[in-house]
C-alpha cells in the first residue's frame, strides 16, 4: 500500500501547487479502494469560485459523487495534503468515506486531531486515518503561502 500513498499523495500535492498563486494551497485525491481508479483530483477554490464551501476535499467529494452517481463512497479512499476542518471532515463523514490519508496536522482548524477533534465522539460510520504522509512537504506549501503573503508589498 505504500507505494499507492506516495502515488496518490503526490498527486494531492501537484494539485495543491496549482491553487498556490491566489488559494490557500490544499489539494486532494479520491480514489477507488480496489481499482484505484482515480475518480477526482482538485484543489481549493474557495476565492476562484467566491464559495466559502470550495475547500479541495468538498470539491473532491462532488466530482466522485458525480462520477461514481452515488451519494455513498464507501469504496473510496481521500488523500488530502492537511488534516480536514471541521466542514471538510463533516462531508467526509457524510459520504462514508472509510479511509483518509491526510498530510500536515492542522493546528488551528482540524478536525481529527486538533482544536476541533470530532473523532471521540460517538459517530457510526468512523473512517480509518493515517496523519503525516509527506508531512514536510504539505507543510513547507502552507508555509511558503502564507510567508508570500504576508511579505507582499502594496501596489
Amino acid at each position: 500500500m505504500r507505494l499507492f500513498q506516495n502515488k496518490y499523495m503526490e498527486l494531492a500535492i501537484a494539485e495543491a501547487k496549482k491553487s498556490m498563486q491566489e488559494e490557500i494551497p490544499i489539494g486532494a485525491v479520491i480514489i477507488d479502494k480496489n481499482s484505484y481508479e482515480i475518480f477526482s483530483a482538485t484543489h481549493n477554490q474557495s476565492i476562484t469560485l467566491c464559495d466559502s464551501t470550495a475547500h479541495a476535499e468538498i470539491l473532491a467529494i462532488r466530482e466522485t459523487c458525480r462520477k461514481t452517481n452515488n451519494y455513498r463512497l464507501d469504496n473510496c479512499i481521500l488523500y488530502t495534503t492537511i488534516e480536514p476542518c471541521i466542514m471538510c471532515y463533516g462531508a467526509i463523514l457524510q459520504a462514508r468515506i472509510p479511509i483518509i490519508y491526510f498530510g500536515a496536522y492542522n493546528s488551528k482548524y482540524g478536525a481529527i486531531e486538533n482544536n476541533f477533534s470530532i473523532l471521540n465522539n460517538n459517530i457510526p460510520h468512523k473512517p480509518q486515518i493515517y496523519g503525516g504522509i509527506y508531512e514536510d512537504e504539505c507543510k513547507q506549501l502552507l508555509q511558503d503561502f502564507f510567508s508570500r503573503k504576508r511579505n507582499k508589498k502594496p501596489c
